[in-house]
């Protein structure tokens, strides 16, 4: 799956409505069993709640929707849940908006306004971020080069994670896929051509503000 926009991490946050209590929970998956799980644990924690209203968006081409109203009158609840996950354009994001009834009923356009500012709250407090696809990169160089490389990687915003003293010095770096062209340029220019390219496993990272989040 190439890049798409998700949370960054489980996220919660509540609101009062009318004396009604909505507790909006966020969370990043990765297939529609991370999703249900997730929704399970929810409805465990809050099993006295009155409603446990839930809605997920999952693939490269948002080809997995899935929502529930939970007993709230149809449309009311899940959809507008759904609708703000795919106004944010979000993929691999699940939210469930808890509901605890206060005793004043809201009628149908006020469920839907207390369900959609549920879910607001809910993916705020996850953090919205971009999903990224970066690859293991490394290399080895002769130590004669290492502080021109160095430089290099650092004029350029790539991300060295190790450094590996050996007879050689082996760089290991995380590259964007749309970079990976550019240091394999990069690295011959600088090495000769002598330096052999190893890409790995790649993986995504959360980015915001074209920075990497690591909590």
């Amino acid at each position: 799956m190439s890049n798409y926009r998700s949370v960054h991490k489980e996220g919660r946050d509540e609101i009062i409505i009318n004396k009604s209590k909505f507790i909006g929970t966020s969370c990043p998956v990765e297939s529609e069993e991370e999703a249900l799980e997730f929704i399970d644990r929810i409805k465990n924690e809050f099993k006295d709640a009155t409603h446990n209203v839930y809605a997920y968006v999952i693939g490269r081409n948002s080809n997995i929707q899935r929502f529930s109203d939970d007993g709230e009158p149809s449309g009311t609840a899940g959809m507008p849940v759904l609708n703000v996950i795919k106004q944010e354009n979000l993929q691999n994001t699940a939210v469930v908006v808890t509901r605890y009834f206060g005793g004043v009923l809201l009628g149908a356009g006020g469920l839907v306004r207390a369900y959609t500012k549920g879910a607001k709250i809910a993916i705020e407090s996850g953090i919205l971020v971009d999903k990224n696809l970066f690859y293991n990169v490394s290399f080895k160089i002769d130590y004669t080069l290492l502080g021109k490389m160095e430089n290099e990687l650092l004029k350029n915003n790539f991300i060295v994670v190790d450094k590996v003293y050996e007879e050689q010095v082996e760089i290991k770096l995380i590259v964007e896929s749309q970079r990976l062209d550019y240091i394999e340029e990069l690295t011959a220019e600088i090495t000769g051509g002598k330096a052999e390219i190893t890409i790995g496993k790649s993986a995504h990272y959360s980015v915001k503000n074209g920075k990497i989040l690591t909590k």
